[in-house]
């Protein structure tokens, strides 16, 4: 990571992502939607890609000099379809939220029902938020988890035949436990309705081979590329090509302009690794490292939202501490761990303060955490909620988290002298 024209124009941006490596270094980041990209990607992200402008799609733009570009583009499109079993894909969405507001102006019209997972039980914003377009111009009504935390695909049927959604969407932002996507399908069929897939979370897995495809059962599917796919930010969209060129007219020009053809260098280079036999074992790891985690936690007397979890995240559940998410995601972060507040099923608190705090396992397996690991992982966050008034607790707490990150160190090799 080469930023020495950086400090010489800009001392105060360099001195802020200096800080920032620090920071990644010396922490453990929980955060279930965030990993690390490799070297590769992020100097496909930092290229002389970020010149060019490129609407339309490849072979088919609005301005010259696109050579090169679309032959990256078709790569990252290719990679995608190859590594997911589509047959379409579009790389061009900014987000996962963007990639799903693209389907949504591919198949609806303003006020068309939609079926999704409610927000508070696991699922997204872009899924019928109030807040977000997906709630404000669609008529959605969500299904929920039971009290084992898991999906009643009964309850989903019977919600669909009284409702009669044009749109299901399975895949969620916090749900531990495998998805059924056939199951879904099934139901999309019974009342006529499209079936979106949202794998944000699980893409890595669903590429490793560690759950289930929706290929063959979802028309859309939708994913980030910067979460257990361990790319850059951004998003994509993959379809059964009969609804390709209605997806590609919602991206471009309905949805975004210019695509950002440096982050799509940065997808493609990411789909490369992904299909690699390497990337097999990492998301074999991080489901192992989850469930280690998980364990470790409810061993160390904590609560977890359904229990053991079957993929790369769980919700830790501090009801019975009297605690909150938002002041306990606070006091982890004083320990040198980072996660986020979040809300459980029936939650007494607000969104804004939560009773669970939720985790994911794969940027910490990227950088080679392993089972062992992740049960100290476990037993510092337990001992941090049930001594969160013990300064010294605390102090020494962060001193147990940063022998780990020493043990595993991230990006090594950009570490300013006498860091570690």
């Amino acid at each position: 990571m080469n930023i020495e024209n950086l400090k010489k124009v800009d001392p105060d941006v360099a001195g802020l992502i200096e800080k920032e490596l620090e920071r990644q270094q010396t922490t453990i980041e929980l955060i279930a939607s965030e990993n690390f990209t490799s070297e590769a990607v992020m100097e496909a992200c930092g290229s002389v890609l970020t010149n060019k402008y490129a609407e339309g799609k490849p072979y088919k733009r609005y301005y010259n000099g696109c050579d090169n570009i679309d032959k990256i583009e078709e790569l990252a499109q290719k990679r995608a379809c190859e590594l997911f079993h589509m047959d379409h894909a579009n790389v061009q969405p900014h987000s996962g939220a963007q990639a799903n507001m693209a389907v949504f102006m591919a198949l609806l019209k303003p006020g068309d029902k939609v079926l999704s997972m409610d927000l508070s039980n696991g699922g997204h914003l872009s899924h019928g938020s109030p807040v977000n377009f997906s709630g404000m111009y669609f008529d959605v009504k969500s299904y929920g988890v039971d009290e084992n935390g898991c999906i009643d695909y009964d309850d989903v049927e019977r919600m669909a035949i009284e409702h009669q959604p044009k749109l299901i969407i399975c895949g969620a932002s916090n749900y531990s436990k495998i998805i059924d996507f056939k199951r879904f399908r099934e139901i999309a069929d019974k009342v006529g309705a499209y079936l979106l897939a949202d794998i944000a979370h699980i893409a890595g897995l669903v590429a490793g081979g560690v759950h289930p495809s929706p290929a063959g059962y979802a028309q859309f599917v939708t994913t980030t590329t910067h979460k257990t796919l361990r790319g850059p930010r951004g998003g994509i969209i993959m379809c059964d090509e009969k609804y390709a060129k209605q997806i590609d007219k919602a991206v471009f020009p309905g949805m975004q302009g210019g695509p950002l053809e440096h982050i799509i260098a940065g997808k493609a280079v990411a789909l490369l690794e992904a299909s690699k036999p390497e990337f097999k074992e990492y998301a074999q790891n991080i489901v192992r490292n989850a469930k280690a985690l998980a364990q470790g936690l409810l061993d160390n007397g904590m609560d977890i939202v359904g229990g053991m979890t079957e993929n790369h995240l769980m919700t830790l559940d501090l009801r019975k501490t009297g605690k909150t998410g938002k002041d306990m995601a606070n006091v982890l972060e004083c320990v040198g761990i980072t996660a986020n507040k979040n809300t459980v099923p029936n939650d007494p608190q607000s969104p804004f303060v939560t009773s669970g705090i939720r985790l994911g396992a794969a940027a910490v397996t990227t950088r080679g955490f392993d089972e062992e690991a992740m049960r100290e992982v476990a037993r510092i966050i337990a001992e941090a909620i049930k001594n969160s008034d013990n300064n010294a607790a605390l102090t020494q707490l962060r001193q147990d988290s940063l022998k780990l990150c020493k043990k595993f160190p991230l990006y090594a090799q950009y570490s300013r002298a006498g860091q570690f």
